[in-house]
Parts: structure tokens; sequence; C-alpha cells
């Protein structure tokens, strides 16, 4: 099956107006990791790219996604990626590394538990260290993952979009929109509480911000 794209739109707040943007959500096809690539099937045998779970574009330069695996690894370097922000506790898998030290890649490792409601446990300081990372554009390009692109990379972005200026609405709305029935009120009064105020500024070419 070829992959599915859904797009959906959310809205931006600059200057108290609601803005309405595209945000893609890709969704790959089911398959084996032992699975063999997936080809045009015109008989060139060119290999078709499959992206990770949940893969979107955040914003110039800044991608999301659940977590990649082999099968993802030719897509991910069409990217051209400087940097990784890995948000799980467990260790990175021995074939991502030898992906990232043949692609020369950074890895930013920031551990966060995957808790359940009513035991979730966001770290500020994580988040916070972790949106620094983002914020530097020499890090670009660069792709956030967790193990589903939900709820951990859902709250990293949620931050990044109220630095960003976007109205609560529209940050739950997105975060929403890869959760899906997994949404956590949680992860949303985190996103809700989350003081910016520390961050000085918002670098211009992130396209969404407030100017």
């Amino acid at each position: 099956m070829p992959s599915m794209m859904q797009v959906v739109k959310v809205q931006h707040h600059d200057d108290d107006v609601c803005r309405t943007i595209e945000v893609a959500v890709v969704e790959p096809p089911q398959h084996s990791p032992a699975a063999r690539p997936c080809t045009t099937g015109d008989g060139s045998g060119e290999e078709l790219y499959t992206p990770p779970l949940n893969f979107a574009m955040v914003d110039t330069g800044v991608f999301r996604s659940g977590f990649p695996d082999t099968a993802n690894f030719s897509f991910l370097q069409t990217l051209g990626l400087r940097s990784i922000i890995y948000l799980c506790p467990e260790p990175y898998p021995e074939p991502n590394v030898e992906f990232l030290k043949s692609n020369g890649i950074h890895l930013f490792h920031f551990g966060i538990d995957g808790c359940k409601e009513p035991f979730v446990n966001i770290p500020e300081d994580t988040i916070r260290e972790a949106l620094k990372v983002v914020l530097d554009v020499r890090n670009h390009p660069l792709l956030i993952h967790c193990k589903r692109g939900k709820h951990r990379t859902g709250c990293l972005v949620g931050c990044l979009r109220k630095l960003q200026r976007w109205c609560l609405t529209s940050v739950f709305d997105e975060y929403q929109r890869f959760a899906a029935a997994k949404a956590r009120v949680s992860d949303q009064r985190f996103m809700e509480l989350f003081d910016i105020s520390t961050f000085k500024y918002l670098p211009m070419s992130f396209s969404s911000s407030k100017r």
C-alpha cells in the first residue's frame, strides 16, 4: 500500500488573529522490519522512501516522528539531518547509532519516562534543555522523536508553539492530531502552564514566529 498523507489545518495566533496553516501527517504502510524495500513497480527497481510513523514537518529545518527503524533510514537521508533529539530513556539501538555515525548526525538524548496517567511526570527542566537545542539553528535540520511521536514529542513541540505565540486552542489541536485517542489532559496542562518568559528570543528562521 502507498503511504497515506493526511493534511490537517491548525490555527496560528498572531497579533490577536488566528491564522490557518496546513500540517501534513504522514502515516507509512505497515511492514515488517525485515521486509524488502518498496519499489516503484515500473521495472526500474527504484526504491521508494518510507517515512517514520507520525512523520511531519514542524517548521523550517525541524521535523517530528515516531521511532525510526532501518526501513526509514533512506528517507531520513533525504532530509540531510544534522541532529536528532531522542526523548525516550532507553539506549539508542545499535543500528540507529551506526546510521548516525555514517551520516554525521549528532544525537541529543533527553530521557523522559513514558508513564501513563495518572502517573505522568513531565520534567520541565528536561523539556527546557531540549527546547534550547531546537532553537539553535546550528543543529538544523533536526528531527524530534520518541516512541510513537505522540506524547513526549507532542509536549516539546507544543512548548515550541507557545514560543511562536500560537494560541492554546491551536497548540492543543495540533497535539491531539498526533495523539488522537491517546491524548492526555496532563500533557495539555503541562503545555498550558509552561513558562516561556525565560527564553529571550525566537530565531527569525522559524516561519511562524510573531514579528
